[in-house]
């Protein structure tokens, strides 16, 4: 499963902050509905994102009924990433391969 959709960073503070971007409503309703064949546990579910042409790997992180994309340090400092930007994001899930198939 392939979506778009723009977001803006925002920061979540703790002992160290990081960085994500909400999943808009209309698409975490779509990631809802093949989460039980993605998610590794703890309701996340792996992707493979897409800012700005920097592709990484991250897992969704289920937060208020939607879902939060991290941005790895990697992708956001190069990019001069900050709260309030607005970013165009691609995210594609990664099904669970089935046992035996």
């Amino acid at each position: 499963m392939r979506l778009v959709f723009d977001g803006h960073v925002i920061e979540w503070r703790g002992p160290s902050p990081y960085y994500f971007v909400p999943v808009p409503e209309e698409q975490s309703a779509d990631i809802r509905e093949v989460a039980s064949g993605a998610t590794y546990g703890w309701g996340v579910v792996p992707v493979e994102a897409r800012i700005a042409g920097n592709v990484f790997t991250t897992s969704l992180i289920p937060r208020d009924g939607g879902y939060l994309l991290p941005i790895k340090n990697a992708v956001r400092k190069p990019l001069e990433l900050l709260p309030g930007d607005e970013v165009a994001v691609e995210v594609t899930v990664r099904l669970q391969a089935v046992p035996g198939e």
